[in-house]
Parts: structure tokens; C-alpha cells; sequence
């Protein structure tokens, strides 16, 4: 059961992604849930969240805690009982944790598909994307932006907070691999460094503020 990629963002920072290639069993068997994660567990009909959702323990094994060193408030935001930062995402076949002792972070994983092209306006304005030279390169632009929004979402954890009108991802290159962004709501700004990856048709990206 190796991790599938692990990066270092900076030497307080690290990344932890998994490829979730075991049973539901195999991935059991060496964790302990909370009961609070039992629950959550016992209550997904999806034989897929629940590999993902043990997938993401041995992950947090990788990082050095257990399950019961996580807690939730109510808007169902990770915490450390260390004080140590962390953000968790899933998707299809792929997890991925961030933890940093030093910053607030949020991570995405994204799989690139074509349906993005029919939401996007809702999260951002889509003249920006005129330039680009065909659609996949659209996909791929849109999802980094997308997975951009959803890790600042993960951080500012506010109700109200609007994909489109509050938060600004700046433009960016694909070779650059990272780009800023912006959160401006009720008067205040924030300013975020974004680094984003992309391996077998997914984006990961992540969020440092």
C-alpha cells in the first residue's frame, strides 16, 4: 500500500497522496476509527467513499497522527489536536492530505473532465480563457482554477463565501505549476499561494495562506 506521490512544500509543509488500488478490507484492517468515523463510515453507501475515507487514515499514518487526533467543527472543517494545520480531499480513485505546522492550507484533488465546461460560469468569468489554443487545454485551465477556489474554500470556511464574486485566481502559465489568489469578503483581503499538479487525468492543487 505505497503513497503515490509526497511533497515536500516547504520544510513545515508537506503533501500526502494516495492511490486507492486496495479493498475495502485490506485498508480496514490496520486502522482505528473514532466513533464519530465509524459512523460517518458505516453511513456511505459507496463502497468508493469508504475505501477513500480509509485510504485517507493511512495517510494520516504517513503524516504521524491517527484518526482520533482529528476533529471537525461545524462547517465539517479539519483540525489537529496539535494545533497543526491539515485539509483533506478525495476523488475517484485518488486522496490526498496537507498538513503544515506552520500555515492554513486547503487541498483539492479534481478528475479533468469536459462537464467543467458547463459550470464554469458560475465560478469564474470565461473571457478569461478565450486565448487558449483548444478545449482540453480549457478543461485543464478550468480545473486548476476550480481546484484553486476549492482549496481557498477549504481555508476561509465561511457560509456566504461565493466562488465567483469573492475569490480571484490570478492567471497563470501550466509550466509555472503555481499561481496566487485572492479572497476579498465583508471588507477584508486575503492574499494565498497556489501550487497545482496534474498526473493521469487529475489536478491536485493546494493552497498556502
Amino acid at each position: 500500500m505505497p503513497v503515490y506521490k509526497t511533497i515536500t512544500v516547504s520544510p513545515t509543509t508537506k503533501v500526502y497522496v494516495w492511490k486507492v488500488t486496495e479493498t475495502e478490507d485490506t485498508l480496514a484492517k490496520p486502522v482505528v476509527l473514532t466513533e464519530h468515523c465509524e459512523n460517518r463510515k458505516q453511513g456511505m453507501k459507496s463502497e468508493l467513499h469508504r475505501r477513500a475515507f480509509l485510504s485517507i487514515r493511512h495517510l494520516f499514518a504517513e503524516a504521524g497522527f491517527e484518526d482520533k487526533d482529528v476533529y471537525y467543527n461545524e462547517f465539517g472543517k479539519p483540525f489537529l489536536h496539535n494545533g497543526k494545520h491539515i485539509s483533506i480531499t478525495h476523488s475517484n480513485q485518488f486522496t490526498a492530505i496537507i498538513v503544515s505546522s506552520t500555515d492554513e492550507v486547503g487541498i483539492d484533488i479534481e478528475k479533468q473532465r469536459d462537464k467543467i465546461l458547463r459550470i464554469a460560469h458560475k465560478f469564474t468569468p470565461l473571457e478569461e480563457y478565450r486565448t487558449l489554443a483548444n478545449s482540453e487545454a480549457v478543461v485543464r485551465k478550468l480545473t486548476i482554477v476550480w481546484g484553486a477556489k476549492e482549496s481557498l474554500y477549504k481555508i476561509y470556511a465561511q457560509p456566504g463565501l461565493s466562488f465567483l464574486k469573492h475569490i480571484d485566481v490570478k492567471d497563470f502559465l501550466f509550466e509555472d505549476q503555481k499561481t496566487t489568489a485572492d479572497i476579498r469578503y465583508e471588507g477584508k483581503k486575503s492574499t494565498y499561494t497556489v501550487d497545482f499538479i496534474e498526473f493521469e487525468g487529475f489536478t491536485c492543487v493546494y493552497a498556502l495562506g
